[in-house]
């Protein structure tokens, strides 16, 4: 697919096969996150991938946030099916390096964040489905605690990756979007 397909009519898709990415494909995944903008080289990300045989200990952190946070018994079955409905997770953590007057913390969370599009566009490319989640999930101090998470630092997203569910092609939009109320010029 060509790079402007893909940013043009990429999507979210939560139907996911089993395959998960190999080793070489996150390594790509990978290496093109680390390209992303990033004012100072502060590279101020982390990432953890939750692969299938760690997917019920994710579940065990995403039920401890639904215990601090009072989700009930939905919060329980969305824990379950979130941990269960791909083969593999990776967690996005901006490591936010607090007072620096050129690079505020603003500007690094939003390196973290296309660093999380780099991945997904990356593991589209490479035929994965993918889905950005976030929710009170990222704020759960078990999960916090699992990922290294310091007082600044923030979990920006739960990155669900695998296979297509039926066809070999990943799930992208019928047409671009329509700009028209999007764009202006500065007058």
């Amino acid at each position: 697919m060509k790079t402007l397909d893909l940013l043009q009519l990429r999507r979210s898709s939560k139907k996911f096969g089993t395959k998960a990415p190999n080793q070489e494909q996150l390594d790509t995944i990978f290496k093109a996150a680390l390209r992303v903008p990033d004012h100072g080289h502060l590279k101020p990300y982390q990432f953890f991938v939750i692969e299938q045989a760690q997917l019920a200990t994710f579940e065990q952190h995403l039920n401890s946030a639904v215990i601090e946070f009072n989700l009930g018994e939905d919060g329980v079955k969305k824990a379950k099916k979130i941990s269960s409905q791909a083969p593999m997770i990776i967690a996005v953590v901006a490591k936010i390096t607090k007072d620096l007057p050129k690079v505020p913390a603003w500007e690094q969370m939003l390196t973290a964040g296309c660093a999380t599009y780099a991945i997904q566009l990356a593991a589209n490319s490479l035929g994965f489905e993918t889905c950005w989640i976030t929710n009170k999930w990222v704020n759960g101090s078990a999960l916090r605690q699992a990922l290294n998470c310091q007082e600044f630092d923030k979990i920006v997203a739960l990155l669900m990756i695998g296979s297509p569910e039926e066809e070999n092609e990943i799930t992208l939009a019928s047409q671009a979007e329509d700009i028209s109320g999007f764009v202006h010029y500065l007058k």
